[in-house]
């Protein structure tokens, strides 16, 4: 496993496009002002010796330098040793909805970004919890397995969107019954599961049924609501530009809103509560008090220790790159002219 120290530093990189145009910008003016001087076959005649590919040779050496040290700077550290750590904790599953009604804007940027960010800024006031994702519209489908890698988890959250489901709809029964099957240890007491959506269940009376078996199972269930109650059209996006709004088989624009009710019940019958979504730090800190309350289970886990640095070996290789930069000079070499590696036209 890679850890790094000072992911700061990886803003560096941002100077690599700018001197990569930077150089375009000077070859072209430095052919425009030799074609003031001379024509091309009398400036090679008159610079028999000048390199036209070794400028650039030296820029790609630079800018491998450059980014090797900053890797360098970013100081990656690998784990050397897994091993077995006790931890106390809650199991914590999300069930994010994904349909397509959660690209309202009506909460901003849109439902589904609103709903990762709370699901992100959760996993960060977590300590030692194991936590599982699960994505769901009209059908539910594993996303992350129950585990305590809160890195894994964020990255493929982020990985969510609408189009990852081809079954459109909302079917919060087909979460309830995948999230039952996450819950691996039968000795934990406390089985959370977050569900956040926009309310919108096309299977509530299933939904209700559902619910039921989940608490017989010992999971508590708490909702989470995303969006606004007097509702918002859904926008269709191609590479992200609205190119119309979605509409029902009348033809009529559909106003997705927000249906608490159905989450309020949800929670209710689930033993848990129906938290507001609107405020992402109000939510987040009820959210951290409540799990904080909860008993915990001690269970094993394991993870990389003994982190080794790395950044000596990008630092070498950055200070080779510039020594070549440094080392290789814009004409050409009697005996690499011979070799004419390049395909560089010779002069008689």
């Amino acid at each position: 496993m890679i850890q790094l120290d000072e992911k700061i530093y990886f803003y560096l990189l941002g100077i690599i496009p700018a001197l990569v145009v930077l150089f375009l910008l000077l070859q072209i003016w430095k052919r425009r002002t030799q074609k003031q001087f001379a024509d091309a076959k009398l400036f090679r005649r008159l610079t028999p010796d000048k390199s036209n590919f070794k400028a650039t040779l030296k820029l790609l050496f630079f800018l491998a330098g450059l980014t090797f040290l900053t890797l360098g700077l970013v100081n990656p550290k690998m784990g050397t040793k897994l091993e077995t750590v006790k931890r106390e904790g809650v199991d914590i599953v999300f069930a994010v909805d994904v349909s397509k009604s959660m690209l309202a804007e009506d909460i901003a940027p849109n439902r589904l970004e609103k709903a990762k960010r709370l699901v992100s800024e959760i996993i960060n006031q977590l300590a030692s919890d194991r936590i599982g994702i699960i994505a769901y519209a009209g059908q539910a489908y594993p996303q992350l397995p129950i585990t305590t890698d809160y890195g894994a988890a964020k990255m493929f959250l982020q990985g969510m969107n609408t189009d990852m489901l081809t079954s459109q709809g909302t079917a919060i029964d087909q979460a309830l019954e995948l999230a039952t099957t996450y819950y691996d240890d039968e000795e934990q007491t406390n089985r959370v599961l977050f569900i956040i959506s926009d309310g919108e269940d096309h299977s509530a009376d299933a939904t209700l049924n559902t619910v039921e078996k989940a608490v017989e199972e010992g999971i508590r269930i708490y909702t989470i609501g995303v969006g606004k109650s007097k509702g918002a059209p859904i926008p269709l996006k191609r590479n992200g530009v609205v190119e119309s709004l979605k509409k029902d088989s009348q033809g009529e624009v559909v106003i997705t809103k927000l249906n608490e009710e159905v989450l309020i019940d949800i929670a209710e019958e689930g033993n848990g509560e129906y938290i507001d979504g609107t405020n992402t730090d109000e939510a987040v800190a009820y959210i951290k008090e409540q799990l904080l309350q909860m008993d915990k289970k001690e269970f094993e886990a394991k993870q990389f220790a003994e982190f080794k640095d790395q950044f000596q070996w990008f630092l070498g290789a950055g200070l080779l790159f510039l020594f070549l930069d440094i080392f290789v000079l814009d004409k050409k070499t009697k005996w690499l002219r011979q070799l004419n590696l390049f395909n560089e036209k010779l002069e008689e």
